[in-house]
């Protein structure tokens, strides 16, 4: 039993890692300042003897202080995400990401807590190697394109944290998450899954942007969580970049395709070029495809939900969320 802190735990993925870790019987203690999180994600847990939360941002440097002072691990997820917020806020994602970041690892060599910190498939930028292999060379795309800020502001913070652990030996593992989904994921900032199943339940048009012939592997939120746990036990993770994903490759086209069946829906599958959905000269991945086989050897974790199993869980909670 340890008292863990999560950063950005009303989030997504925060929300279900707090009630693995409760599950678990651990304390949780979660800090969000629900700009993409969400009270009603963690509201189950309010109950919980052994939770508590903190509405703050994670660059209050006082609050951090005290929280990362009282817990024995801290999960640094807190980002600014989603595709579209980003291209919308640059300066508050970089922001956001960095900054956040520099004071959680500050404080957590001040403390001696062990860090594990969240970064992104965005990193592997416009990697033709597949598939994606963590000691992979990366290149991005230029400066002038915003949808590259998130990606390099993630690679300061994984060089920032394997920086503490070599001159500070602070126990850090950064763990790399390709297209995670499941129930309680929003659509609000381009996530394309509960999108599509929110469209597709109300009629309306499942918008697929560029020719919808790019890939991408999703994985399940519950196995996602499970795999992080699974890193904090592992001590020969101290010091790695870990790729956490799906190997289940589909097309955007593919997937629209399969929400559409389903849901039963009638909804049109449309195409709308990238300039239109987001901004002129975006770029996107053809491919992102992770090789899973490191996180295998040091933890024996496999993903075990067909991306079918997954739609279906979120058409079922985008259901009851419609149905009021």
């Amino acid at each position: 039993m340890a008292h863990v802190l999560i950063t950005g735990g009303a989030g997504f993925i925060g929300s279900h890692l707090a009630e693995l870790l409760i599950a678990r019987d651990h304390h949780v203690t979660v800090i969000d300042n629900l700009v993409t999180g969400r009270i009603e994600n963690i509201a189950a847990l309010d109950a919980s003897p052994k939770f508590q939360v903190a509405i703050e941002d994670i660059r209050n440097t006082n609050v951090i202080d005290r929280l990362i002072s009282e817990c024995d691990v801290i999960y640094h997820l807190a980002a600014a995400v989603g595709v579209e917020r980003i291209i919308r806020e640059p300066i508050e994602t970089i922001e956001t990401n960095i900054g956040g970041t520099e004071v959680v690892l500050k404080t957590a060599r001040r403390y001696r807590k062990k860090v594990l910190v969240a970064s992104t498939s965005e990193v592997y930028g416009k990697g033709v190697q597949f598939p994606f292999h963590e000691d992979d060379d990366v290149m991005l795309g230029p400066t002038i394109r915003n949808r590259w800020s998130y990606a390099a502001s993630k690679m300061v913070d994984e060089f920032l944290a394997l920086a503490y652990h070599k001159e500070t030996n602070l126990q850090v593992v950064i763990f790399r998450l390709f297209n995670t989904v499941g129930p309680r994921q929003s659509g609000q900032y381009g996530m394309v899954v509960p999108r599509f199943v929110q469209h597709a339940l109300r009629g309306e048009p499942i918008i697929v942007t560029g020719d919808g012939q790019q890939t991408r592997c999703f994985g399940n939120v519950h196995d996602v969580v499970h795999a992080i746990a699974a890193l904090n036990d592992t001590p020969e993770a101290i010091g790695q970049v870990v790729n956490i994903g799906s190997n289940e490759e589909v097309s955007i086209m593919e997937l629209a395709r399969r929400v559409k069946a389903r849901t039963g829906s009638s909804s049109e599958i449309k195409l709308v070029p990238y300039d239109q959905f987001y901004e002129p000269g975006f770029e996107d991945f053809r491919r992102r495809v992770p090789d899973t086989g490191k996180i295998k050897q040091l933890t024996g974790w496999v993903p075990t939900t067909s991306l079918d199993e997954t739609i279906d869980q979120i058409i079922a909670y985008e259901r009851e969320v419609l149905n009021g």
